[in-house]
């Protein structure tokens, strides 16, 4: 082996452990149905705030029709075991009737946390205490707010904060609240959420609650939720309809969460496609 070989050799053994094995974020060249196999461990692993990574009181489970069922008991989430950009996310659910632990009696919530950074648990929590999320941009499922962008920047394993951003255009409602709107002014976020555009400004924390320009499915029955995630931007689109949207987002790539967030959901499509030619 020459000399040059040999310090480039001894270079590479120098490096940490965690740039040898890092890799770049896959970009779906075909549909990855994330739980479409049936086995929730191919493409996931679980995050519990009481359980870390066990389950034990299976709020995650894949029922024998292919749909998964989370309980609801439990604050955390299923998360992918790769990181993923520049995809078409499309999500089918529907809710249970059970509510449960510190949201009894609050509306039904969940979400999916788009590119995920950081520790888990890395943003709720401290580090003796890890929380639920990470560091990431969530598209809010929660009964009347399906479509929120929630801006959470949480904190690295050494505890300092993280960068999470995004830029939406808003108008403020009644009580000052940001909700997008494509007539809006363009405004930085670091952090909070920007509401989708019909948000009732009556909304209130109680199970069923449903505002009036909802255009989530009533009840029980099946929301189709769309996510376009193409470089530094993402769109959201409900039932077809586009909802929400944000430019200049950071990260924008990453890791997805699935919420738990004491409510009981239903996914039976959970998909990552190649991004279509025109973006709504």
């Amino acid at each position: 082996m020459s000399a040059l070989r040999c310090c480039a050799f001894a270079l590479l053994l120098a490096l940490p452990t965690s740039f040898l094995s890092a890799a770049e974020p896959i970009v779906p060249t075909k549909t990855i149905s994330l739980i479409g196999d049936g086995d929730l461990k191919t493409h996931f692993y679980s995050w519990l705030t009481d359980g870390g990574h066990e389950d034990p009181r299976h709020v995650f489970t894949m029922g024998k029709d292919g749909i998964l069922h989370i309980s609801g008991d439990g604050f955390g989430g299923l998360i992918t075991h790769k990181e993923y950009a520049d995809y078409y996310l499309v999500l089918e659910y529907r809710w249970g009737t059970e509510t449960l632990l510190s949201r009894k009696d609050r509306a039904r919530d969940s979400g999916v946390l788009l590119h995920c950074q950081g520790p888990d648990g890395g943003f709720g929590g401290t580090p003796e205490k890890p929380g639920p999320w990470m560091t990431s941009l969530e598209c809010q499922i929660i009964e009347g707010g399906v479509g929120d962008i929630l801006v959470l920047a949480g904190k690295d394993a050494d505890g300092n904060l993280m960068k999470a951003e995004a830029t939406c255009t808003i108008v403020r409602d009644r009580d000052g609240e940001a909700v997008w709107s494509p007539k809006g002014t363009p405004t930085f976020f670091e952090k909070g959420r920007i509401n989708w555009y019909g948000r009732d400004p009556d909304w209130k924390d109680v199970v069923d609650f449903r505002g009036k320009e909802d255009v989530e499915s009533p009840g029980q029955e099946w929301t189709t939720v769309e996510c376009f995630c193409k470089g530094d931007s993402l769109v959201y689109r409900v039932n077809g309809v586009v909802v929400n949207r944000a430019d200049k987002v950071f990260p924008n790539h990453g890791k997805l969460l699935l919420q738990t967030e004491g409510a009981e959901l239903f996914v039976r499509k959970m998909e990552l496609r190649p991004l279509p030619k025109e973006i709504p």
